[in-house]
């Protein structure tokens, strides 16, 4: 199927209010993520990186710099660290990920990023085991697309079980994003059990053919995995160039995503950008059985 751009009129943003009470932090969550974030920076690993950007930050104190950084230029250590955020606004955002940068910050200050190697899903490298694929065509479960961002923002950016809960996803985040989806550039995916709940979700940005993928959580075991996979699904019929999972992770990795150097992954997001975009809402084009029986490599 030819990549197109999608004129559908776009929704009216959701209920302020129901924004306002999903896109918050308690003074508790505050103090918990100012905590986990100066623990998780002092961390042996992490350490060695902080002299490079506490400089970093009072350079940019003696004279800021508005401009967005250059990616080749980040940083080896902490790797990937590029600039500090100063203009946070949609245009900005946008122009960011055409050029390689994503914001990311468990505590101030915001900041640019572009990691030496970049997690993409290139699709014809897709993976569907057996078992997904099985419980795939077990009709357990329905994908929707764009039907509830803010309650999957909200998931990503809540608590997970048996894990610390140290999140980048903070209320200005959530916001910013949010203005995303109601311009049609970020979107969500959302998976449905049989009694209508939400149990996974997980969203992103598509900038021209370019996807990335910001986050995703799960209530039930392969949720998550089914909603991602009919979202490839969608992205290779629509004729995006790859996926972007930024950093490499135990379920891209059996996904079929692939770590790719920086320079060769700017090269690739140039060619991807300069296409004309998919805007607006989107929604399912298969089921989840089609889904369950592609073949990738085969296409």
């Amino acid at each position: 199927m030819a990549f197109h751009a999608d004129h559908m009129p776009l929704r009216r943003p959701a209920n302020a209010d129901r924004r306002s009470a999903l896109f918050r932090e308690r003074p508790f969550d505050v103090v918990e993520r100012w905590a986990l974030g100066v623990g998780w920076s002092l961390m042996p690993s992490r350490i060695a990186g902080l002299p490079r950007l506490w400089k970093m930050c009072f350079d940019d104190a003696l004279a800021p710099d508005y401009a967005l950084p250059d990616p080749e230029r980040a940083l080896d250590n902490p790797p990937g660290l590029a600039g500090i955020v100063h203009d946070l606004t949609l245009p900005t955002l946008l122009a960011a990920y055409r050029r390689g940068l994503y914001p990311l910050a468990h505590i101030p200050p915001l900041k640019w990023w572009s990691p030496p190697n970049r997690s993409l899903l290139f699709f014809k490298n897709l993976h569907i085991s057996n078992n997904l694929a099985r419980l795939m065509r077990q009709h357990r479960y329905t994908v929707t697309f764009d039907r509830d961002f803010e309650a999957v923002i909200a998931a990503c950016a809540g608590r997970r079980q048996g894990r610390w809960h140290l999140t980048w996803i903070t209320p200005r985040i959530m916001r910013l994003y949010a203005e995303a989806y109601d311009a049609g550039h970020a979107h969500s995916f959302e998976v449905w059990n049989a009694a209508g709940e939400l149990v996974a979700g997980g969203y992103g940005l598509a900038c021209g053919a370019a996807f990335s993928a910001e986050s995703q959580f799960a209530r039930e075991k392969n949720a998550s995995r089914i909603g991602m996979t009919v979202l490839n699904w969608h992205l290779a019929q629509w004729g995006f160039h790859f996926n972007d999972g930024k950093l490499m992770g135990p379920l891209w990795e059996a996904m079929g995503f692939r770590d790719v150097p920086r320079a060769k992954y700017l090269g690739k997001l140039a060619d991807a950008v300069r296409q004309p975009g998919k805007i607006g809402r989107w929604q399912v084009e298969a089921d989840i059985d089609t889904v369950s029986r592609w073949q990738p490599a085969h296409r």
